[in-house]
């Protein structure tokens, strides 16, 4: 039985979720599955993964392939390089010690990088409220300025007086 880790659809229209799970090949994509493994949002920035690294890590050991989608959030996890470390371990290339430092490193620098970019994605929107405040500032105080001088040419005829005409002498 080829096992498959790959994504199952839920949610409704236009507003998608997709479970990670790991399925016999042949099932169908929305049918039975062995085991959820986690979760994945794409409507979200950045798009959000939950998932259980360890069982996802043990199905890959024992022969699973993931689906490119599936790989492509395995390695931004990290669950792909774990796994090529520990094949390096297996093979005696390198030792666990190593393996895990590798590891460790890589998850922060990447945790890092995850963080500055959710950082620069909320100042981002800061920036365009700020500045869409603004804008909207500005068309408030010209609509202002503009009622402000169709009211001064309102009143300014109704206080000059009406051009006097001479008196004519009596007789």
């Amino acid at each position: 039985m080829a096992v498959k880790i790959r994504l199952a659809r839920r949610g409704r229209k236009k507003l998608s979720l997709y479970d990670v799970v790991v399925a016999d090949s042949r099932s169908p994509r929305d049918g039975k599955f062995i085991e959820k493994i986690g979760t994945y949002n794409p409507l979200t920035v950045p798009a959000s993964i939950i998932l259980d690294d360890n069982k996802a890590f043990d199905w890959l050991m024992k022969g699973a392939q993931p689906s490119d989608t599936v790989r492509a959030m395995l390695s931004y996890r990290g669950v792909m390089l774990r796994r090529h470390l520990q094949l390096g371990v297996a093979k005696g290339a390198i030792t666990q010690e190593q393996a895990d430092s590798k590891l460790t490193e890589w998850v922060k620098s990447k945790q890092d990088k995850i963080q500055s970019k959710v950082e620069g994605l909320a100042k981002a929107k800061q920036t365009a409220a700020k500045a869409r405040k603004e804008a909207e500032s500005k068309v408030k105080e010209a609509r202002a300025e503009a009622i402000r001088k169709k009211a001064e040419v309102v009143v300014a005829p109704a206080e000059t007086p009406a051009e006097e005409t001479p008196a004519e002498p009596q007789a």
